[in-house]
């Protein structure tokens, strides 16, 4: 059943986050939660998501800006670094607390709720209208790069603010998709390097069917994405995102996932 839920996921939000920025590591990481210890979770997901921008590389990589793309990504990678180191070492912390209700005993970890806090913030920034006027100049590039390389390390999360800050740095429409997909990839490839010293513990072998699928119903879905690029409205796209990952972050705040 998982595979079913987790690539049917992959596939429909893979679609979103061609033109989006954004995304899939978002949603699809609470969804490998419900299934898989965090840590595995979000190792998971960075492999789907690597494998996908892999693909989107090869479709629009060539227009990436490359003066935005060293601001940017350069202090992402060494970000993310950090953030995947910490992501290793919080895992096996005791429960900040425990509650009971309906007779069972539910924990919150802290990796979990940080997790959840971030998620909140993310969604936030998609809902209130004063971030989508901001504006910010290609010199605060690696001050956004650094946040979304940390969150995207610790997380698995770095789509909302790499998009935050690349999409007001007077990119072209193209060179926006095409510079967010370089970073992320590079993002996703040093922390997957990271997250590899934990990937035979965690029981990441066991799961390569899944992985395979979830990745395929991705690449598929980027494809289509590709084709609906100048036909789907994306602020209702972004709003709906939101108001889904509020719910699922509450979810694991509350340690209910």
């Amino acid at each position: 059943m998982e595979i079913v839920i987790i690539s049917v996921t992959a596939f429909l939000v893979a679609i979103l986050t061609f033109f989006s920025g954004f995304g899939l590591g978002t949603i699809l990481t609470p969804v490998f939660m419900i299934f898989f210890p965090v840590d595995l979770a979000i190792g998971l997901t960075g492999i789907v998501h690597f494998s996908n921008n892999v693909f989107k590389l090869l479709l629009v990589g060539r227009q990436a800006d490359k003066q935005a793309l060293i601001r940017f990504g350069i202090p992402a990678v060494i970000a993310a670094i950090v953030g995947s180191w910490l992501l290793l070492n919080i895992t096996d912390l005791k429960p900040l607390f425990a509650y009971q209700m309906y007779g069972r005993t539910f924990e919150v970890f802290p990796v979990k709720f940080i997790i959840s806090i971030l998620l909140i913030i993310f969604a936030t920034i998609d809902l209130i209208p004063y971030f989508n006027k901001l504006q910010f100049g290609k010199d605060k590039l690696p001050i956004g790069g650094a946040l979304s390389g940390f969150f995207g390390g610790l997380s698995g999360n770095q789509g909302a603010l790499r998009s935050a800050f690349l999409i007001k740095a007077g990119l072209s429409k193209e060179e926006f998709v095409a510079t967010a997909v370089v970073a992320s990839t590079f993002v996703d490839f040093t922390r997957l390097s990271v997250y590899a010293t934990r990937f035979t513990k965690a029981g990441l072998t066991d799961n390569l069917t899944l992985v395979v699928c979830a990745t395929l119903s991705a690449i598929v879905g980027v494809y289509i994405g590709n084709k609906l690029l100048k036909k789907v409205t994306l602020r209702f796209l972004q709003v709906t995102i939101a108001i889904m990952l509020i719910i699922i972050s509450l979810a694991l705040g509350a340690g209910l996932l």
